[in-house]
């Protein structure tokens, strides 16, 4: 019998493998893999790796389906992060990631080291890092824990991304009360490497030394990856010990000492220590490189007393790195290190034998094949409503246009969108991050995507983060073709090509078949979606179960994949912004003008905050059509005759130029579109998709236009200090002028007046 399953271990009873998060059917599996009981340290081992958040057991089959291929991608998914060619003998290196149960139980540590792991997962590929992005869904404002959570958060991620010196450039943070008990954090980062010089994780070499380098082990973060892979019950603030403590200062150091050792020929393979620790990043080394691995114990850097081997290989403690070197080249690498004031050990080596082996004071403690660990693990394929099924299953009431009040003011249904949760300045939140850091940002929070120029060029980088979870939650479909298409469309709106996606894909509790149905759907749509718009998905994380049983917190979250779109300007110089530039300019609306035979009011923001109702299916996504407005763009900006763009999305028309009118800090006259009953508020607030507004000179716009089979309006001018909508034909307001000191009045006062009580 193994040396492993005969030591001194408490027995392991159903209530043990319960508390580690497997089911009794998958413990079948370990005795039947290993032919024997495993010890505790065996059981925390498969315990984690076989946890949703490392596994994907219920989503593998499913993201199989994405496509991920282009001439331009260097690397897909199954690495730390995306690469992706960006010319000149340069990649973009990005991903995003989850750091939601953590971020609710402690939000400043759980924010903070969210950013950390995903910094970390970037350089690790080679690159340095060179922005930061979030996207943050918080619940009710008027919940009683929600004011807490956003500042914690928030404070978490500036402290950390400011303190290691990326600039955090932009993201999204929207409010709904299906996450009153969940908040959903997801966190990217876009690095910049050379194409030919990008870092992988397959340990390859037998005999090839392992080093751990970085902080010391402590025992902070013990199973945060079973945590984050199961929903929360009452006792989400028993789960605090789960919760990882950043310090941002020596990730700094991290990636300058990986840097510099990138520079030497040193480097076999690099893995971060995430999610599960030691335990993820051994097992997909020697996984990746179809090798074993040894591992001392012993040797490993120890901050706390009298830890043991599964304290060690379960902790996520943070900044800290694994990888595998060539032989005789530890002593440089040690040099560095230390050099840079972080540990540095050889803790073990690379084996023939694809076991993970184990050794602590002289005796083996885990032995075990590393194909159960990963790629043989669980995969399931659960069962999931039919598209009936669910629509039956969520009651989204179809919306009757006749049921919907004219609207007997204009004026105050802008104001009141305009100081909504979700449309409100974002300033309160952007002015704590810093985003000039590094001095390349020329685009941050308030346009449709940041850029970012690649240091020493005039190339820049477009990132954007989006999603829209109502249109998830009304039509999953529609929901993820839309959030898709938005990516697409905000890099658009700059000038940028969009290139690739990330996503964070944030679902409730996948044994359930609606839940399922939520998370198919909305991938079915996002695959249509890249397929159509030449937009493949090169990384990614899943994160389930992400609902809450908790007293006062809601249940299933609005399922919300999170986009990260990333595109190139190859010439910064006709980067377009969205605020208005001149008196006199032009303003016209691309794609499908409103009232055309159709009510797209539904599920719209108006809708919501005006009546309370959450109604009707969203906006169709015509995916032939945005791609053609979005080419149009692009040669609208590349040719410097746009003078502002911005997409049209939440809130509708009015809204995007109202944001232009702010940004610009001029007003605008506009033309009345429709003014049949049902359809004068849909022409306005609709959120109807494939659309945007540009400026610029009418003649030359208009005969750029005559080349092309485009949709393009003429809807006002940029004039005075003021909006108002004139009627050409009764000669008369529609609109009565909004002055825009009252208009940035309304859109600044939701953080100011929430923050201060």
């Amino acid at each position: 019998m193994n040396d492993a399953a005969t030591l001194a271990e408490p027995e392991i009873t159903p209530q043990i493998v319960a508390e580690h998060g497997l089911s009794e059917d998958e413990y079948a599996i370990i005795l039947d893999r290993l032919g024997r009981e495993p010890n505790l340290v065996e059981l925390g081992i498969f315990s984690v790796m076989w946890s949703e958040h490392c596994s994907y057991k219920s989503s593998r089959i499913h993201l199989a389906k994405l496509p991920t291929e282009a001439p331009w991608v260097i690397q897909g998914p199954g690495e730390n992060a995306g690469v992706i060619d960006i010319g000149d003998g340069q990649a973009a290196v990005f991903k995003m990631e989850s750091h939601n149960h953590p971020s609710y139980i402690e939000p400043y540590q759980g924010a903070a080291t969210g950013v950390g792991g995903i910094l970390r997962d970037v350089f690790t590929m080679g690159a340095r890092p060179v922005a930061n992005m979030n996207a943050l869904r918080f619940g009710d404002p008027g919940h009683p824990k929600m004011k807490h959570l956003v500042q914690g958060v928030v404070a978490g991620i500036g402290g950390y991304g400011n303190c290691v010196g990326v600039p955090t450039v932009g993201g999204e943070t929207n409010f709904h009360a299906s996450y009153d008990g969940n908040i959903l954090v997801n966190a990217m980062t876009v690095g910049v490497a050379d194409a030919d010089k990008i870092f992988y994780s397959a340990a390859t070499g037998v005999g090839n030394p392992i080093v751990y380098v970085g902080s010391k082990t402590g025992r902070d973060g013990i199973h945060g990856a079973t945590m984050a892979s199961a929903d929360f019950a009452e006792d989400a603030e028993e789960k605090r010990p789960t919760v990882q403590v950043g310090d941002p200062f020596t990730e700094k150091l991290l990636i300058e000492a990986c840097l510099e050792l990138m520079a030497t020929d040193a480097i076999v393979a690099i893995q971060d220590m995430g999610a599960a620790g030691l335990t993820s990043s051994s097992v997909e080394m020697a996984t990746n490189g179809k090798t074993g691995i040894r591992l001392n114990m012993d040797a490993v850097p120890q901050r706390e007393e009298g830890m043991t081997p599964y304290e060690m290989m379960l902790s996520e403690s943070q900044e800290r790195m694994l990888m595998v070197l060539k032989p005789g080249k530890e002593a440089m690498a040690r040099a560095i290190f230390e050099k840079w004031e972080l540990d540095f050990a050889v803790i073990g080596e690379v084996t023939d034998t694809q076991r993970m082996v184990l050794e602590w004071q002289g005796e083996v403690v885990c032995d075990i094949p590393l194909g159960p660990l990963a790629d043989d693990a669980p995969k399931y394929d659960r069962p999931a409503m039919s598209r009936e099924e669910y629509k039956a299953w969520a009651k989204v009431k179809p919306l009757d246009p006749d049921s919907i009040p004219e609207s007997s003011d204009i004026g105050a249904d802008l104001l009141k969108l305009m100081a909504s949760s979700d449309l409100a300045s974002r300033r309160w939140i952007w002015e704590q991050y810093d985003s000039q850091v590094g001095a390349d940002t020329l685009q941050k929070s308030g346009g449709d995507a940041a850029v970012v120029r690649v240091h020493g060029s005039n190339k820049g980088l477009a990132i954007t983060t989006d999603c829209t979870p109502r249109y998830c939650y009304a039509d999953p479909y529609e929901g993820g073709k839309q959030a898709i298409a938005e990516a697409y469309r905000n890099l658009c709106a700059v000038g940028a090509r969009p290139l690739a996606v990330t996503n964070c894909l944030n679902f409730a509790n996948p044994e359930r078949p609606e839940i399922m149905a939520q998370f198919t759907g909305c991938l079915e749509g996002m695959g249509d979606a890249c397929r159509a718009l030449d937009f493949p998905i090169v990384s990614g994380n899943v994160s389930l179960y992400n609902e809450s049983k908790a007293t006062g917190g809601g249940s299933a979250i609005l399922p919300t994949p999170a986009i990260g779109g990333v595109g190139v300007i190859d010439d910064v110089s006709k980067m377009a912004t969205i605020g208005f530039k001149n008196e006199g300019d032009a303003i016209f609306l691309v794609g499908e003008k409103p009232g055309k035979g159709r009510w797209n009011i539904g599920q719209s923001l108006w809708l919501r905050e005006k009546f309370g109702r959450e109604e009707g299916a969203p906006p169709p996504v015509d995916l032939a059509k945005e791609r053609e407005a979005g080419e149009f763009v692009l040669q609208l900006v590349n040719r410097k005759i746009a003078t502002a763009v911005h997409d049209v999305a939440d809130g509708g028309l009015l809204v995007a130029l109202s944001e232009m009118a702010l940004a610009g800090n001029l007003g605008c006259q506009l033309l009345a579109l429709d003014q049949r009953k049902g359809h004068y508020e849909a022409s306005l607030f609709g959120e109807d998709q494939g659309r945007y507004v540009v400026c610029g000179d009418a003649e030359t716009i208009l005969e750029v236009s005559s080349d092309s089979d485009i949709e393009i309006y003429r809807i006002g001018t940029v004039k005075g200090d003021h909006i108002w909508i004139t009627d050409p034909v009764k000669d008369s307001l529609l609109l009565d002028k909004i002055a825009l000191a009252d208009l940035r009045a309304a859109h600044e006062s939701f953080f100011r007046y929430w923050m201060e009580g």
